[in-house]
């Protein structure tokens, strides 16, 4: 079928996808022109990225692929250009790394005791080979210890002792603070929508894109059925995080080049619940 044909679906799909972003945006009182000038932005750079390679493209080209008129392209690109209107670092980068130490914690066979529990570690590295800056260093996270700490804390994921020792109290990480959240939101749902639009678009190998769905379920059975839910998905990921660290903590200096099996890449899966009543359809 051609995008002519595609479209009627393919509005249906938008209407489904954008309401509960727009119900959520409505509640934060983001109204229709701050999300119209938003899109703007990123319909400019989307066209931008599309075009890198050759030449630098022109106005009338941005123009021609977004809709968007060659004057509010020419302001766009320049608001872009400033330094001072885009954040000087990934935004996320922060975020990333306190997960990837819990992630290590939880995973990494010289952070676990005999039974698979996560092992309350000294500070130091001198106290003991398993400790919290040991963990830091094969997490590769490059930000100090005292900073990590405090984020764990703060996120109740972490408690200090008095004996100079930390202690994991949660096997998975959810930040605290609500704009670190939002950045969560953003890298988890942004990732999703780019697995399945690849899924869509891509003739080769697809991701993993499946979801188990139940309708008319007895509210008292998935009160029963929910912890034992939640345990299975911590397991699965805490598996598969096993799987990929097994190979990957050997390869502990990234300053380098990449390892002679090909260039570093980046992964995200995911495991998502939500459940309403039956007949609440979008």
């Amino acid at each position: 079928m051609n995008d002519l044909e595609m479209r009627p679906a393919t509005e249906a799909m938008l209407y489904r996808l954008l309401r509960p972003l727009v119900a959520h945006l409505m509640r934060r009182g983001w109204g229709y022109i701050a999300m119209r000038d938003l899109l703007k932005r990123i319909y400019v750079d989307e066209a931008l990225h599309g075009l890198e390679g050759g030449e630098r493209p022109t106005d009338s080209q941005v123009s021609a692929i977004t809709g968007i008129n060659r004057r509010e392209v020419k302001r766009l690109r320049e608001a872009a250009s400033n330094p001072e209107s885009s954040e000087a670092r990934d935004p996320m980068a922060g975020v990333n790394a306190t997960a990837r130490v819990v992630g290590t914690w939880v995973s990494s066979a010289l952070f676990r005791t005999a039974d698979g529990a996560p092992r309350v570690l000294p500070l130091r590295a001198e106290q003991a080979p398993a400790s919290f800056e040991e963990l830091l260093r094969t997490a590769k996270v490059d930000v100090r210890a005292k900073t990590v700490l405090e984020e764990l804390e703060k996120a109740g994921v972490l408690e200090r002792l008095p004996d100079n020792r930390v202690r994991l109290l949660r096997a998975a990480f959810t930040p605290g603070d609500l704009r670190d959240k939002l950045l969560f939101l953003a890298a988890n749902v942004g990732d999703h929508l780019r697995s399945a639009f690849h899924n869509l678009e891509s003739g080769g190998p697809v991701f993993i894109e499946r979801a188990l769905f139940h309708n008319g379920i007895v509210a008292g059975r998935l009160d029963a059925a929910r912890p034992a839910l939640s345990d299975m998905a911590d397991r699965l990921l805490r598996q598969c995080n096993e799987v990929l660290l097994e190979g990957n903590l050997a390869r502990t200096d990234t300053s380098g080049p990449p390892a002679r099996e090909g260039r570093l890449r980046r992964l995200r899966l995911g495991v998502y619940y939500y459940e309403t009543d039956a007949d609440d359809r979008p």
